[in-house]
């Protein structure tokens, strides 16, 4: 019954999911190359990543609100509103992320020091963040670019995209962190000047494509940009602050995360990190899947249609259970070996393939989140997925806090907590994704 919306889903999700893995990909063997060159690479960028990310992350989500806008925008046909929400976030999309790279080059250290970083490790940190940070000069205008391809139903782009990013990266990784060919062996900074070049590369190839392709139907014109008032983009704002404040939210408790993992030992972050590295590149493809879903969904509600939401929803989490399967029974017959890539130490790989195993388990319920959130957020609910991200923050930041200090269960406590929320919140979202649809069938008759 919901056949005839995989096509649609996987047109939109397929070209986000490519670029993404291939993202991942890059930012893998990053990680290969720093964690075998040194393993406290690791536990940088464990502490790195995830506060910086904290920060970009805030950045690609609230402009989720213009995506559902716009998306509804299609569904009913109005092209005036389209045309509105989309130049208003061209236009003013860029202010916070120019205001947290000034926040990165300068708080950097505070930061850390709260986040509780080895003195062994901050000069590695704090070299990272300041040659990154003026990526967020750029995150605003790449996010607007990506909302416009998704919500125009075309992101085949988005492909050649990642390729030029993720190719340049590597190359210059390879360049800068060993010293190859004559240049500067510069270790965890190549690594971040490598990226920051690299997303410049990509960001200029994504400004040529939108400007130029005549398939992105809903790219505002160069006019309507200029005189685009703020007021469209405040509207967007307030339904997409929800998900941004949301995401911040599982991000905060991600860094109290590392913060209890900092205090079990100096590389248990950088452990974590090197599991969970696994972890993200499925999570890509799931939330690409998740991308295709709220358009269609956002769609659906513009054109009052709840069959699509419905079929387009379920046929989106079989897609992903499938992905989630298939993960498990890699990571249960090759665990050393995938392990192996990011590090040389033995020890480090024998103890962590029960972790390997649990985040595989932990997919079917993070599914599960990504894909009825897309949903709610798409029938134009963002508010719901931020309330039960703010339980979900509480209930994993305490019981990772119960099982390691007072059952003292070590890392496996960290990993076991996070499964528990993710299982929880599922169940929570699967309810109230149910409860939107009763109500809205009896309009659809």
């Amino acid at each position: 019954m919901n056949k005839q919306y995989l096509k649609k889903l996987l047109i939109i999700a397929v070209p986000i999911m490519l670029s993404n893995v291939i993202s991942q990909l890059q930012m893998i063997i990053d990680r290969i190359f720093l964690g075998r060159m040194d393993p406290y690479y690791m536990t940088a960028l464990g502490n790195v990543t995830s506060t910086m990310w904290t920060t970009m992350s805030f950045c690609f989500t609230i402009v989720m609100g213009a995506s559902i806008l716009i998306s509804q925008s299609v569904g009913a046909g109005d092209r005036e509103n389209v045309e509105k929400y989309a130049a208003a976030m061209v236009k003013w999309n860029n202010v916070i992320p120019v205001a947290l790279f000034f926040f990165w080059m300068f708080c950097g250290e505070w930061v850390f020091s709260l986040m509780g970083v080895a003195e062994n490790v901050m000069p590695m940190c704090l070299g990272y963040s300041r040659f990154f940070a003026p990526v967020f000069l750029i995150v605003g205008i790449e996010s607007s670019f990506s909302v416009i391809m998704q919500t125009s139903n075309y992101t085949k782009p988005l492909i050649f995209y990642g390729v030029v990013r993720a190719g340049l990266n590597v190359l210059l990784d390879w360049l800068l962190i060993f010293g190859n060919w004559g240049f500067p062996r510069l270790g965890i900074e190549g690594a971040a000047i490598a990226t920051t070049i690299a997303e410049y590369a990509g960001c200029l190839f994504a400004f040529v494509v939108v400007l130029y392709n005549k398939a992105l139907k809903t790219k505002p014109s160069f006019g309507s940009i200029l005189k685009a008032p703020i007021l469209p983009f405040l509207q967007s704002v307030k339904l997409g602050i929800n998900a941004a404040l949301e995401d911040f939210a599982w991000n905060l408790g991600n860094l109290l995360i590392i913060r209890i993992l900092n205090s079990i030992s100096d590389m248990a972050a950088g452990i974590y990190s090197i599991v969970f590295s696994v972890e993200v590149l499925v999570v890509v493809v799931i939330g690409s899947i998740g991308n295709g879903t709220l358009t269609l969904s956002g769609e659906a509600k513009g054109s009052n249609d709840v069959k699509q939401f419905k079929g387009v929803c379920a046929i989106a989490y079989l897609l992903c259970v499938a992905v989630s399967v298939v993960t498990l029974i890699v990571c249960l017959i090759f665990p050393e070996q995938i392990l192996g890539l990011f590090t040389k130490e033995q020890e480090i790989i024998t103890g962590c393939g029960v972790f390997l195993t649990l985040v595989c388990l932990n997919l079917y319920g993070k599914s599960a989140n990504i894909i009825i959130g897309s949903g709610i957020r798409g029938s134009g609910n963002t508010r719901w997925m931020f309330l039960t991200q703010i339980l979900g923050t509480v209930m994993v930041v305490s019981f990772a806090a119960f099982f390691v200090y007072v059952l003292k269960l070590g890392m496996l406590g960290v990993f076991l907590a996070v499964i528990v929320d993710e299982g929880v919140r599922a169940l929570i979202n699967l309810g109230k994704l149910k409860s939107i649809t009763r109500k809205w069938e009896p309009n659809n008759d």
